[in-house]
């Protein structure tokens, strides 16, 4: 197996999230309205893990929040709302913000859309960037991160699941089914 073939191990993936750390933090050192919004629910927790260390990085409190993306969602009438769902919380002004959008995955892009969509429901932002972990390729709409840790081609039929553990990263997996 080539490392295209074998998940990343823990160890990988924190070296790969320390380098979205980075480049963010390099990109932004002199933003001053910069808030980091997770896609709920898979990118909460990439987004509440990114703004600790940015801000880290910064010297500086970064807003965090999430985006609840269930209402702006394509296929709502083939897999309706789930009842257990983040609502969004965005702690900041929307508009004028510059958004770091986060997500685990990326695949259609169709959950970047509608997480823009609710984004501009609330307000203008002055820009929004994408940081996504792993971009697993399938896209059907021009979506594309401005920042991403792992690209890896995969079918359709393919499930990839992502799970971080803040409190210990030796518990990092991310799953191809």
């Amino acid at each position: 197996m080539d490392e295209h073939t074998t998940p990343p191990t823990p160890d990988a993936i924190e070296a790969a999230i320390g380098n979205l750390v980075e480049d963010i933090a390099n990109r932004h050192n002199q933003t001053e309205s910069l808030a980091i919004i997770g896609i709920a629910n898979g990118g909460i927790a990439l987004a509440q893990s990114l703004r600790k260390r940015i801000g880290e990085k910064l010297g500086c409190k970064i807003p965090t929040g999430s985006v609840d993306i269930a209402f702006h969602r394509d296929d709502i009438a083939r897999n309706p709302i789930p009842k257990i769902s983040s609502p969004t919380d965005i702690p900041v002004e929307v508009d004028g913000a510059d958004i770091i959008l986060v997500d685990d995955v990326i695949y259609t892009g169709r959950s970047v859309r509608a997480a823009i969509n609710e984004l501009f429901d609330i307000g203008r932002p002055n820009r929004i960037e994408l940081a996504v972990l792993y971009d697993r390729g399938g896209r059907k709409l021009p979506m594309r991160p401005d920042y991403c840790a792992f690209v890896r081609k995969h079918t359709d039929d393919h499930q990839v699941e992502i799970t971080l553990d803040p409190e210990n990263p030796q518990n990092h997996a991310i799953t191809v089914s």
